[in-house]
């Protein structure tokens, strides 16, 4: 596999490990303030994301249907946001502070279902890096190689927060070693889904603005559902906000400088 490629497979998941190697370094849980940054900025990080990387590419690459160019991202951005409504109902989850199980109910422990919680919203993280780089190695003139790493970039820096708030709370009830160990695998699927991509390449070309339409909708769904509404929840949901525009305009650099 090209060295670019791989790189650009294992970076988010590289964001993911480090935030949960957070649990040897901190004592206590993540301060309440830095949480809802945290979560902003992640929130921030895949809006611009699913903008700049994924939708506008989408109707770039539809421009020879003129007036219609929207139809293709509109259509892949609606089955994104269906596609993770339906996991967020067939898989069993806990939200980070949420006091009753989403989904089929089940036996599973909370650090189980916390787990599966962020698992679901890394399919469509990870599908957006793999179906970038088969289009950078289509040689589409709209999705450059570097516009695929500055995406992996940035979903990696959002995956740093994502993987110490996953792994934080779960230190007090698993101990520090499984704790990370279930951060780390929260992100394995990441670069699965990345694979999985990639090796339908060949297949999703014709395809690829409703696939880049629909890891934006499936991102956004994350982002309305999950995200915004946790940070933005209680006390000192101005940080959740402030968060927000950094990782947004980090993101935005990020693909428009290296893009």
């Amino acid at each position: 596999m090209d060295t670019k490629i791989l790189t650009g497979i294992l970076i988010p998941f590289l964001g993911t490990s480090l935030g949960a190697a957070c649990v040897f370094l901190l004592k206590k849980e993540m301060n309440a303030v830095v949480q809802k940054t945290m979560l902003g900025f992640a929130a921030g990080v895949m809006v611009a994301a699913s903008v700049w990387s994924l939708l506008i590419p989408a109707m770039d690459m539809s421009g020879e249907m003129g007036k219609l160019a929207f139809i293709p991202a509109a259509a892949g951005f609606l089955v994104g946001i269906l596609f993770l409504l339906g996991l967020d109902r067939v898989i069993p989850h806990l939200h980070l502070d949420a006091e009753e199980q989403e989904g089929p109910k089940s036996s599973f422990k909370k650090s189980t279902m916390l787990m599966l919680a962020v698992t679901i919203h890394n399919i469509p993280e990870g599908a957006s890096v793999g179906i970038v780089l088969a289009g950078a190695l289509n040689g589409d003139s709209m999705i450059t190689m570097a516009g695929a790493i500055a995406l992996s970039i940035g979903i990696a820096i959002q995956n740093f927060p994502e993987g110490a708030i996953i792994s934080l709370p779960l230190k007090e009830e698993v101990g520090k070693k499984k704790a990370f160990a279930m951060g780390v695998l929260s992100g394995v699927v990441e670069p699965i889904a990345a694979v999985f991509t990639l090796l339908l390449a060949t297949y999703i070309t014709p395809f690829i603005p409703y696939t880049l339409a629909f890891a934006a909708g499936a991102m956004i769904y994350v982002v309305v559902e999950e995200l915004i509404p946790e940070s933005a929840e209680g006390e000192h949901s101005n940080m959740g906000t402030i968060g927000f525009a950094i990782g947004f305009v980090i993101m935005m650099v990020l693909d428009v400088a290296l893009g």
